[in-house]
């Protein structure tokens, strides 16, 4: 995005801030050693950003942020004990340690509670192009969101309101170390850039919009391209119909298809399935998708939005298969939840590092006509995914398709299935990928679902 690159790059002192953070860690650590602990792991952090909003062409809000927190925890043998602060003093850091200590002293054994093993320590801490300041001032910022906002006012005479444009630009800065004596220093940056806006009037009206992500200021699409994006999608669901109640297929667009995958990391993340509160339970290597479909894990990614050389204990990352040929190779653990499954750690303590969900079609147009007709779902409702028992049901917007094309809006459906069925019926995966998330996936055709609408004409 060339026109928000104009801002000077000012001093960057990020390395020695790490460094700063480093020895901060390392002497937290050894407030707890002196006083007893057996282990002990430390979090530091510092952020900082910038944020505003827009609407109808005039300033909202602004807020410029500066964060810090300090989290430690350690263990008594198998006794836990945890405290933070945000008070860098001497006298605020020893009452920090000394409130972890008395904690884990009156706390039970766990014997699932420690660090990770010291061996699977990270033996080397690399950087993945995530560091991309941009040094923008409130007003050049404002000027940024007021364009895109303008810009899709301006794109569609149907376009009579708008809910706002916002530009959030963030840094941080982040060490964690641990009493095996790793210690990691990851840095990195956020910007994004986007708008909503109102078409129509009165109970007619609709409401979309589209935003812009990404580490670097330059990898934001312009102000004009998203402005113009959000009016063409508020003008699209104009005079939306209802569909007749019954089974037809449906295409996540990839802006909501990644949701999909988040269920299915949900019931197969240790803390469900350890507690047995997963319909996965005991599902491992075993066919959960068609033969074509895998699903990896890619922690080295450059410039990916989860890449990183250790997980939230310091376990060395790696790059591996979360589904593949269709078969769910391994679980979402770190170390805890490992040990209470008897179980491995597979570094995923904090979350996972960047999916890829592999296509078998091309962009979107590709899946729709593999689909014929049938329901296209850009926008999802509500919280109606349980992961315990593997019920879905969320309210719908998006459009009715026939022989591969869009023919009208629709409005005010749910679709419902089961999630075990719902991956097993997955006949196409796009290669459309949203790259505004670190899950990679493209549009997802599921053959088959349960559309709850009106008796109508339409559909």
């Amino acid at each position: 995005m060339n026109a928000t690159t104009t801002s000077p790059v000012l001093h960057d002192d990020s390395i020695e801030r790490l460094g700063a953070l480093a020895g901060l860690s390392e002497r937290l650590l050894d407030l707890a050693r002196d006083r007893g602990a057996t282990q002990a792991e430390v979090s530091c952090s510092e952020e900082a950003g910038l944020s505003v909003s827009v609407r109808m062409g005039e300033v909202e809000t602004v807020e410029s942020t500066r964060d810090r927190g300090i989290a430690v925890t350690v263990y008594f043998g198998q006794r836990k004990g945890s405290a933070s602060t945000a008070d860098l003093r001497e006298e605020s850091l020893v009452a920090t340690v000394e409130q972890a200590c008395a904690i884990a002293k009156y706390t039970e054994d766990d014997p699932a509670a420690g660090l990770a093993d010291a061996e699977l320590m990270a033996r080397e801490v690399r950087e993945f192009d995530a560091w991309h300041p941009w040094s923008i001032d409130a007003d050049r910022a404002i000027d940024l969101a007021l364009a895109c906002e303008q810009a899709g006012r301006d794109a569609d005479a149907r376009v009579e309101n708008s809910d706002g444009a916002s530009l959030s630009s963030g840094r941080s800065l982040s060490v964690y170390a641990n009493s095996h004596g790793f210690v990691g220093r990851e840095r990195g940056t956020q910007h994004s850039l986007g708008c909503a806006l109102i078409a129509g009037r009165g109970d007619a009206m609709q409401r979309d919009g589209w935003y812009s992500f990404g580490l670097s200021s330059n990898d934001l699409e312009s102000p004009a391209a998203i402005g113009r994006r959000a009016a063409e999608r508020a003008v699209g669901r104009l005079s939306p119909r209802q569909l007749r109640t019954g089974e037809y297929p449906v295409v996540f667009a990839a802006e909501v298809a990644r949701s999909l995958v988040g269920h299915l990391l949900g019931a197969v993340s240790g803390g469900a399935l350890y507690r047995g509160a997963s319909f996965l339970v005991g599902t491992m290597g075993t066919q959960l998708f068609p033969s074509w479909l895998s699903i990896h894990e890619r922690p080295f990614m450059p410039r990916g939005l989860r890449s990183s050389s250790f997980d939230a204990e310091g376990v060395a990352t790696r790059e591996s298969a979360l589904v593949e040929n269709g078969v769910l190779q391994r679980y979402v653990l770190g170390s805890y939840s490992a040990r209470k499954l008897g179980l491995e750690t597979t570094a995923n303590a904090g979350g996972v590092h960047n999916l890829e969900v592999s296509p078998n079609a091309d962009g979107v147009d590709a899946v729709l006509a593999a689909m014929g007709s049938g329901l296209l779902v850009t926008e999802l409702m509500g919280h109606g995914a349980n992961t315990t028992t593997g019920d879905y049901s969320r309210g719908a917007g998006g459009f009715w398709v026939e022989d591969g094309r869009i023919q009208y809006p629709v409005d005010g459906v749910t679709v419902a299935g089961h999630l075990g069925e719902m991956f097993r019926r997955i006949e196409a995966v796009g290669a459309d990928v949203d790259r505004r998330s670190h899950i990679r996936t493209g549009s997802i055709l599921v053959g088959r679902m349960t559309v709850a609408g009106e008796v109508t004409d339409g559909g």
